[in-house]
């Protein structure tokens, strides 16, 4: 007799154009003990993942988005699911047996808790990601009415949300679209009093291609520039953008960041929202111990 499916976990998926790599996470996710609501978000494929969907997974519900959203599937997908807590994949990603159960009951137990940022394997080999250990030695230390270290960073394929303290701050920022998006979802749980904490207990696993992403690191210093100015002080922004302009006359990585952030910055002055006093505490007690 099989188990029935726990009603309070939904897995949302982001993707395009892999239909092959799709295809290994829907099995992983399939077999889960949990039986997950799976929905797939597809931004806009021009390969056969929606003819592979309907043939193979017929029982996965699918998003079918007008054009390439990025991150932003993940809210159209959250908005759609009905469960109370949603799990994050990739299509190069999974989880563990019994890891979604366990964050359910984690968030059973702690109102408060808005989103857990797993322990995340790597490859066949099931290496630690090196962010594990950064998660899990966070100087943010534990909370009594939380599990866990408390954090204000992870790995979107890594995370579970509760549904109501995501949708409460609009998800995943659109200004950003994709590259080191995590961290101003982070300071908005934050903000509006959700605990945001690493729970090594909980484990998902990333399979990613080993080929590199053209473009990734200018995309992630100009979203470093425009999250300062959409959340931090002034000053702390202005240090940021003056150190990314002194970096852009040697490195045409910079030099791309640069013109895109100041593209983009009048947006993000028109969404500007400084952080609470505490959060912007824990950001720079943060950044100190990285640094």
């Amino acid at each position: 007799m099989s188990t029935p499916p726990d009603g309070r976990l939904g897995v949302v998926i982001a993707t395009r154009d892999r239909s092959a790599r799709l295809a290994v996470t829907l099995r992983h996710l399939r077999a889960l003990p949990e039986r997950p609501e799976i929905l797939v978000a597809d931004n806009a494929s021009t390969d056969d993942t929606r003819a592979m969907l309907a043939r193979d997974f017929p029982e996965v519900r699918v998003l079918a988005l007008p054009a390439n959203l990025g991150p932003l599937a993940r809210n159209h997908g959250t908005r759609a699911l009905g469960t109370p807590y949603v799990a994050f994949s990739d299509d190069d990603s999974w989880w563990a047996p019994g890891a979604l159960a366990r964050a359910a009951g984690l968030f059973d137990a702690h109102p408060r808790l808005g989103l857990i940022a797993a322990r995340t394997l790597v490859g066949p080999a099931a290496e630690p990601d090196p962010l594990n250990d950064l998660l899990a030695h966070s100087p943010l230390g534990p909370a009594t009415d939380l599990p866990g270290t408390q954090v204000l960073g992870f790995l979107a394929c890594g995370a579970v949300v509760r549904r109501d303290a995501y949708l409460d701050v609009g998800g995943f920022h659109r200004l950003l679209f994709i590259g080191g998006e995590e961290t101003l979802l982070a300071y908005d749980l934050a903000a509006r009093g959700w605990g945001v904490t690493h729970c090594p207990d909980v484990v998902a696993h990333h399979h990613p291609a080993p080929t590199p992403r053209p473009g990734r690191p200018a995309v992630q210093r100009r979203n470093e520039v425009l999250t300062a100015w959409l959340r931090r002080p002034v000053p702390y922004a202005l240090a940021r953008t003056g150190a990314l302009a002194a970096e852009a006359r040697g490195d045409e990585h910079a030099r791309r960041a640069l013109r895109e952030a100041l593209a983009r910055l009048p947006a993000a002055l028109r969404e500007r929202r400084p952080l609470p006093p505490h959060v912007e505490r824990a950001a720079r007690m943060l950044e100190g111990a990285a640094a």
